[in-house]
């Protein structure tokens, strides 16, 4: 009898931009780009992976482009941070929809909507199968939810950083302007930031490197791609040591 292939990793931070909950346009919220993306965990969490999700609000607000058009930056900040809270509550409802249930945890409280974060809770949830969103980024004006990403994948004992994007791995060049751009499939962490790679800001990527958090940076956006990159096959771009 084949003996059932094993995922690689059993706790995942995956990181979803807001762009990437506005589907297509990458404005406000589509239901049918976020039904998918709950299709992608549940698949993953069905096999027993446990799953945190750390979301973006660019679809509806970003703090440095409202700080552009003379909002003060750190209410910017705030603002983007209460937009992700938005896009959290959206991925839940379309993750419990599927039957997968779920707790979002915000670094800003509200606790009508969300739970306070609390590490212990969120890895009790995890234990218990549930899938935990967090919303709020780092509860910081001038932090990106990137370096939530980072955060909270080292806070919660994650093996790795899954950060979902529209492309295919991580480029030399922008494959949109340059045909010819190369494609790592793996690279270091000085590698990406000597090249000037834009895989995360700075504050997550230094974060990352320091404690030695693998991230893969792959195209979230193709069916059962999730699954791929939790099984192990080589899929868009690994940044390591």
């Amino acid at each position: 009898m084949k003996k059932k292939q094993q995922p690689k990793y059993s706790r995942v931070l995956l990181k979803l931009s807001g762009e990437a909950l506005g589907g297509e346009s990458g404005l406000s919220i589509s239901p049918e780009a976020v039904g998918n993306m709950a299709r992608q965990i549940q698949e993953v969490r069905e096999m027993g992976v446990q799953v945190v999700v750390v979301v973006g609000g660019g679809n509806i607000f970003r703090g440095l482009s409202g700080s552009k058009r003379g909002i003060e930056r750190a209410t910017g900040d705030y603002m983007g941070m209460l937009a992700t809270i938005i896009n959290a509550l959206a991925l839940q409802d379309a993750l419990e929809k599927q039957g997968v249930p779920t707790r979002v945890q915000s670094a800003i409280t509200m606790s009508q909507v969300a739970e306070a974060f609390i590490r212990r809770r969120a890895v009790r949830h995890l234990e218990k199968g549930r899938v935990v969103i967090f919303g709020g980024g780092t509860g910081n004006p001038f932090f990106s939810t990137d370096t939530a990403a980072a955060l909270r994948a080292n806070e919660i004992g994650a093996e790795v950083i899954l950060k979902a994007t529209k492309v295919d791995g991580v480029y030399d060049s922008d494959p949109k302007k340059n045909p010819k751009a190369k494609r790592f499939s793996r690279i270091s962490y000085l590698d990406a930031l000597q090249r000037q790679l834009k895989v995360m800001d700075s504050t997550a990527f230094s974060l990352c490197m320091d404690n030695k958090m693998p991230i893969i940076v792959f195209d979230f956006f193709k069916a059962h791609n999730l699954k791929r990159v939790v099984m192990g096959e080589t899929v868009g771009t690994l940044v390591t040591e």
